[in-house]
């Protein structure tokens, strides 16, 4: 399940240097995310492509959002915090450490 028009963007654009995928599978979907892929999609960033995408085999710790290629992963995001991850991650350039997937980002501390 992959958002056809972000994809198209995304080969379109050689300027595209990141991605965020927003898995929209069962359990994260259960979790709203759809909410947190138009919260999202509401937000456009220049040089990044916003994808829904199918499980990212994380299931319960959703909705899962996967920012690449830095592979930096997100977990439990909800729809009032991707504009802090917009502001600090895709614009400001730094992660934002207190969000973070712990199992893959075990050092990590804000």
């Amino acid at each position: 399940m992959v958002n056809m028009k972000s994809e198209r963007a995304l080969q379109n654009d050689s300027t595209t240097s990141k991605k965020v995928l927003i898995c929209q599978s069962k359990t994260c979907s259960k979790q709203g995310a759809a909410k947190v892929l138009a919260a999202f999609e509401e937000h456009p960033v220049a040089g990044v492509t916003i994808a829904s995408t199918v499980c990212l085999g994380q299931c319960g710790q959703g909705p899962m959002v996967l920012i690449q290629p830095e592979k930096i992963w997100y977990n439990r995001v909800l729809p009032e915090e991707v504009a802090t991850i917009i502001d600090r991650h895709l614009q400001g350039g730094k992660p934002v450490k207190s969000m973070l997937y712990a199992k893959f980002h075990p050092q990590v501390k804000d």
